[in-house]
């Protein structure tokens, strides 16, 4: 005779939920969206940040190194690349106040997690715009 814990494993395994496993039909909310690209931003800034504290320390290395560094990087796909790199810190950055003005219980309805959603793009929009224009 099984045991209960044994018969509880196997009425969980042969349940008979739904799978859905094709993306392009999940419609997410736009709160979903935007928790899922900070999670996205954290580790694009993870990868990021070494490649700037280089470009920094390379800089304060010594003239001719900052003057090489220069060189390189008035180049238009590394200038991309910055761009990216810091437009998802700033992405990064105005999620995670969005998550801590939550964690304190502003914004924790449907409509403020909506509306702290488009908050979020908006503000993040700008200051990307805002990084793109001072790189160029």
């Amino acid at each position: 005779m099984p045991s209960i814990g044994a018969k509880m494993k196997e009425n969980a395994v042969n349940k008979k939920r739904p799978v859905n496993l094709d993306f392009k039909t999940i419609d997410l909310p736009l709160p979903a969206l935007v928790s899922i690209l900070h999670r996205a931003s954290g580790v694009a800034v993870f990868v990021g940040i070494p490649i700037l504290l280089w470009v920094l320390s390379c800089s304060l290395e010594s003239e001719s190194s900052f003057n090489s560094l220069k060189e390189v990087l008035d180049g238009f796909v590394v200038t991309i690349i910055v761009w990216g790199i810091v437009g998802a810190l700033m992405y990064h950055i105005a999620a995670g106040v969005k998550h801590l003005l939550m964690d304190v219980g502003i914004g924790e309805t449907l409509e403020g997690g909506l509306r702290g959603a488009r908050i979020t793009i908006l503000v993040s929009v700008i200051s990307i715009i805002f990084v793109g224009v001072w790189l160029w």
